[in-house]
């Protein structure tokens, strides 16, 4: 039996032929690392990464090699061992990878951790070894489009639709990369990919692609068609109901409404002050997270999913979900302290450059203020509230993660409202239970007054004042969101306003909130 007839039914998908294959390559080499890599390779392939991360670690334990490392770094980040996963990447890489596949695999690690800096070196071997690979390339594109190399991104994408012009992905990557201008657009390009596309997956991001483009081009019509049959059938393929996410908002009402008996006493982690950044999706708060990292004791972390899987691990709960009604019920009992310990062992990870504070910039964090505040007594929080049309407007027209249950009610106008709605009344309860806890920075309060605001930010955040804190656009770290075209510019009024152009479709969503209170003028 060879290692390489083992990697053959590996590679052709037969499992149960590989197990027995793997398994006597061990029995006849108990001392030797093939045949652990490979049976662990199987199990992996199969879905079972925690059963496979034993017989890998074993493989290492027998031969470090490169291979062996970046695989079970990739297998640590699906488990969420982050911390062991990073310290993996960094052994594969020193071990010198000979093949383009390792030299991937650590790239696709470093950038699932937040470094997408460091991915740019391994990304570009693996392009430069297997130049053939659209996958590598467009891993590449993407770190680079990240780390604000536009035209080399605009180049990798190109030569990727130079062979296969239907790539739907890359057409919405080229399509967010940076403003079109009626000089240089891929409108027709993209409605001819439209014409042959037939899966939905296509269809989606070709028509969020070929909305954003349309915009830019000031037509605002055209744009809207495509968002409005793009987020219908997503909001059809996904089945959301509002109901989903209100259940979740109930619940935490419920428990921090619920008095001192429905939360777990004792004091929280006193030390150090991450700054969480929070609030619905384009909002600003890239732009905050900018500013705020622009500081010289300050690095960005990210948005981190550290805060909600500390809750979901230290709850105990067993749905597959992060978050849900029984998982926030279940978190009222988790000691404040080991929250804390549990956030931070998490974040740290992410934080590189040795700097006394890092910011958090997960949007979706604003449902967890509560526990942040008890859990971290000397974290601040900076909450981005955007004019609500404004707001409704941008979560409807970008694509977030298609798969995300952040983000499900962005695909109706009118959920989104019901979501904002929402939003808006647990920034109330956090105000009235702690308050002046959490900063609610205007987002056009910045743009109107941006050294101001940046100064009451600052003191916020227990800051010194910094001139370069005004010059964010200047910041050369990488920014994996969709504003990061707009904050490696000045600061502008272009986002403000937007929701005008379709006012017409957003009237049912307007009356509505305005029936709730809410002013949207």
């Amino acid at each position: 039996m060879s290692e390489l007839e083992v990697r053959r039914a590996i590679a052709r998908g037969d499992l149960s032929e590989a197990v027995p294959m793997a398994e006597r390559l061990i029995d006849a080499a108990p001392d030797r690392p093939e045949g652990y890599f490979l049976l662990g390779m199987v199990l992996a392939e199969g879905g079972h990464a925690v059963k496979a991360i034993p017989l890998i670690e074993a493989a290492v334990e027998r031969g470090a090699k490169a291979e062996y490392l970046a695989q079970l770094a990739k297998l640590l980040v699906l488990v969420r061992r982050e911390d062991q996963a990073a310290s993996a990447a960094s052994r594969a890489m020193a071990a010198g990878p000979g093949d383009a596949l390792t030299f991937d695999t650590i790239g696709c690690v470093l950038a699932r951790l937040g470094d997408h800096e460091g991915s740019l070196a391994p990304f570009a071997a693996a392009v430069e070894r297997d130049p053939q690979n659209a996958e590598y390339r467009y891993n590449l594109a993407a770190a680079s489009g990240f780390t604000g190399k536009v035209d080399q991104a605009r180049s990798h994408y190109e030569m990727i639709l130079s062979h296969d012009p239907g790539n739907a992905r890359v057409h919405y990557a080229l399509a967010i990369l940076s403003r079109q201008t009626a000089e240089a657009n891929n409108v027709a390009r993209l409605e001819a990919a439209l014409a042959q596309a037939s899966l939905p997956a296509d269809d989606l991001r070709i028509r969020y692609a070929l909305a954003k483009e349309l915009e830019d081009l000031g037509e605002p019509a055209a744009s809207l068609r495509h968002l409005s049959a793009a987020n219908r059938a997503q909001k059809q393929a996904i089945g959301y109901d509002f109901g989903q996410d209100e259940a979740i908002f109930d619940a935490i009402e419920a428990l921090f409404s619920g008095g001192p008996a429905s939360l777990a006493q004792g004091e929280g982690r006193y030390g150090e002050a991450p700054i969480f950044v929070v609030g619905m999706p384009r909002t600003g708060t890239t732009l905050v997270d900018r500013i705020l990292s622009s500081h010289p004791e300050v690095e960005a972390a990210g948005e981190l999913q550290a805060m909600p899987l500390a809750v979901k691990k230290q709850a105990g709960t067993s749905s597959r979900r992060v978050l849900d009604a029984d998982t926030v019920a279940a978190s009222g009992a988790i000691n404040p302290a080991a929250l804390g310990e549990a956030y931070l062992a998490r974040a740290r990870v992410h934080c590189g450059q040795g700097k006394p504070r890092f910011t958090d910039k997960l949007p979706a964090n604003f449902l967890y203020i509560g526990h942040i505040l008890r859990a971290l007594p000397d974290a601040r929080v900076v909450c981005l509230r955007r004019a609500p049309l404004d707001t409704l407007w941008s979560n409807y027209k970008n694509l977030f993660a298609s798969q995300s249950a952040y983000y499900a009610y962005s695909y109706d106008l009118m959920d989104t409202a019901r979501y904002y709605a929402r939003f808006d009344r647990l920034m109330g309860l956090w105000e009235r239970l702690w308050p002046g806890a959490v900063l609610q920075l205007s987002y056009e309060g910045l743009v109107a007054d941006q050294e101001g605001e940046t100064r009451r930010l600052l003191a916020h955040c227990g800051l010194e004042w910094d001139e370069a804190c005004l010059s964010f656009h200047e910041n050369r770290a990488a920014v994996a969101t969709p504003s990061a075209a707009q904050v490696r510019r000045p600061i502008n009024r272009d986002g403000i306003g937007k929701w005008r152009a379709h006012a017409e479709a957003l009237a049912p969503a307007r009356a509505w909130l305005e029936e709730q209170g809410i002013a949207t003028a």
